[in-house]
């Protein structure tokens, strides 16, 4: 907890750092007080510090651990698990300000600090002819320091991965104020424990990324797009499985009717409304072995029993993968959501799309669903009226428990946040949750970094 009149030692913090980096101003402070989930629990901190540099980050991490006062770390503010919702009496910390990039050819290598936008590093990387593959349906707004925090993933994750596979260093300001280094520009490293690993994912608990060293790798190759039709969900989620099973393509996204017609309400993209479910697919492979890896997917969706779409042509496969980014700005625009990012192991993706949907007549609720469906991570979106909110967030709990029965998560990407945090011990175990908890003390005695976050 603070420490008492916390609130009359704050013109030290503001004192100790450049004219407008600490602000107290109600009206600028109220945007930093949730992020896209928009968590109805969202605490008013006593100030926002927008921080310029690493050093500004130390200062005011030490401030408050000197008062033990909450730090809540921040990026673009577009994280969907309420990672970054502002707790009373602490300072929100954000990075937004730190946007540098530095692109290293001979390394192959982006090094970057927190608050540059995960679209600004990709197309700083292509520039000189690179790549930097983690792509979150939100990369235009999302920031490097927040995909860092969440371990975020994207459509191209079934076959390039997900953040953690692209970090090989951070700076990370610790709760006690200092500033360490992990890792770097070298591709190999096993020098003592992986450390640079378990701050990745860490939601801000463990300590404050002020800097990131992200692998980079070779502009990605022509692509090919198919597009098949299910007139089930069931069905879809089949021909995924089947694809999985010996091909491998770079992207492989799921929509049910649901979210096809909420797109097209929101902004028409021509997508067929009577389909059951699409399948957005893609592949990169080299030279004949995409044209073959196509055939393939063809023939598992056909065998499915869906009607297949495929064209060579990048702009126009552009345009089907525009419209499954769209998916969450327009599920939005339907009434309040909340978000869910479950998973499971492959061959159970028919399992728990069938389960979801039997939660939504359950609580008589609609429950749009994309998916990164190609690695079983699923995006069921709970839409609802101020009326039904019971019985959405009765849903929204039935969902993370059915993934975990099924051997699954809760979050494959956008983290656990506050929104998940209860449901955490059901998936980790109690053993589990203990070492959690043990790290987090070891880092951070004081339990100044976003507490409640991970249920931490």
């Amino acid at each position: 907890m603070p420490d008492t009149d916390v609130a009359a030692l704050l013109p030290r913090l503001v004192a100790a750092l450049p004219d407008g980096v600490v602000t107290t101003d109600p009206d600028v402070v109220e945007p930093y007080r949730w992020d896209w989930s928009h968590d109805v629990a969202a605490g008013t901190p006593l100030a926002v510090v927008r921080a310029q540099d690493a050093e500004q980050v130390q200062v005011a991490v030490r401030w408050a651990a000197e008062h033990g006062v909450p730090v809540v770390p921040r990026g673009a503010g577009s994280g969907l698990s309420g990672g970054s919702s502002a707790v009373d009496g602490g300072i929100v910390l954000s990075l937004e300000r730190m946007r540098a990039i530095e692109i290293d050819t001979e390394c192959r290598v982006a090094v970057v600090e927190p608050g540059a936008l995960n679209v600004e590093v990709k197309t700083a990387a292509a520039e000189h002819g690179l790549w930097y593959p983690p792509d979150p349906s939100s990369y235009e707004i999302c920031s490097i320091g927040g995909n860092v925090a969440t371990n975020a993933g994207g459509l191209c994750c079934v076959k390039y991965g997900v953040t953690t596979d692209y970090v090989l260093g951070l700076d990370v300001v610790l709760a006690d104020g200092r500033l360490v280094t992990l890792g770097g520009k070298r591709v190999k490293d096993v020098a003592g424990l992986s450390l640079l690993k378990l701050f990745v994912g860490s939601e801000g608990t463990l300590g404050v990324v002020t800097r990131a060293v992200l692998r980079l790798v070779p502009a990605q190759a022509a692509r090919s797009t198919l597009v098949a039709s299910f007139a089930t969900v069931a069905g879809a989620a089949t021909a995924v499985v089947a694809v999985g099973r010996t091909m491998r393509p770079s992207m492989m996204e799921l929509m049910d009717q649901a979210s096809i017609n909420a797109v097209e309400d929101y902004k028409p993209m021509g997508l067929d409304r009577t389909a059951g479910a699409l399948l957005v697919a893609q592949s990169d492979a080299p030279g004949v072995a995409r044209a073959q890896e196509v055939e393939g997917m063809r023939a598992a969706c056909e065998a499915a029993g869906a009607e297949v779409f495929v064209t060579d042509d990048p702009d126009e496969g552009e345009l089907f993968v525009a419209a499954r980014r769209m998916a969450f700005p327009a599920i939005q625009a339907r009434g309040a959501v909340l978000l869910e990012d479950v998973g499971v192991p492959i061959p159970l993706l028919p399992e728990l799309l069938a389960r979801v949907a039997a939660i939504a007549a359950e609580h008589d609720v609609e429950i749009p669903v994309v998916a990164h469906a190609g690695d079983g991570n699923t995006h069921p979106i709970i839409v609802y009226t101020p009326e039904a909110e019971d019985r959405a967030r009765a849903a929204f709990h039935a969902v993370m428990a059915a993934a975990i029965a099924l051997g699954g998560t809760i979050t494959g990407e956008h983290g656990v946040g506050r929104a998940k945090a209860a449901a955490l011990p059901d998936q980790l175990g109690a053993d589990v949750m203990e070492l959690n908890r043990r790290v987090k003390a070891a880092l951070d005695p004081r339990g100044i970094l976003n507490p409640g976050a991970l249920g931490l």
